[in-house]
């Protein structure tokens, strides 16, 4: 059976979904082999310093991107951020406890376990959306879960509060008079 357009497309956007958490997964891999390789005898730390720093620049880019882009796939461990910003430097880690720096490593772990359940979980929708379900994609899949647009919830939001301030205009006779004084001052209304 041949695929709308729109199924093409939702496919496309998973593909790309699926490539940013692969390469988030393939930088944290790499942020701790980096992490691990620091204590190792004989390695030119420097230079290791240089690479941590690269990839924790990296990690922070492709996660602000990687929540965008997934939105309502979004599964990721709230602690991935607060491991990457806490390793300031492989130097300040590894002068800490050795319960520290085993605290750090389940943190990874665990996040890198959130990462991988992330990504199973868009490959899984887009072999859904392969095999013709209808799936939704970012704000798509929020929107199917409430039933309304983000727009739809504003002009919602907004139309209640100007039905709550003529409700409150109407059952408060002193601000009532004040207003209709008001609008008689200005000759919108006749006495």
């Amino acid at each position: 059976m041949a695929q709308s357009k729109k199924q093409l497309k939702v496919i496309e956007s998973l593909d790309r979904n699926i490539q940013l958490c692969r390469e988030f997964m393939n930088d944290w891999l790499l942020f701790n082999q980096i992490l691990s390789a620091y204590p190792s005898p004989g390695v030119n730390k420097a230079q290791l310093e240089n690479q941590f720093l690269k990839i924790k620049s990296k990690l922070a880019r492709e996660h602000q991107v990687l929540r965008e882009s997934l939105q309502a796939d979004y599964k990721l461990d709230a602690n991935t951020m607060n491991i990457i910003s806490g390793a300031t430097n492989l130097e300040s880690i590894y002068s800490q406890s050795e319960v520290a720096i085993k605290k750090l490593q389940n943190e990874w772990h665990r996040a890198f376990i959130s990462i991988n359940e992330t990504l199973g979980g868009v490959e899984d929708k887009r072999a859904r959306a392969e095999a013709g379900e209808k799936v939704f994609v970012g704000t798509a899949a929020a929107d199917a879960v409430t039933g309304m647009s983000s727009k739809a919830k504003k002009n919602l939001m907004t139309v209640v509060i100007i039905l709550a301030l003529l409700g409150v205009l109407a059952l408060i006779p002193p601000v009532r008079e004040a207003y209709l004084d008001a609008l008689r001052q200005f000759g919108i209304i006749s006495r």
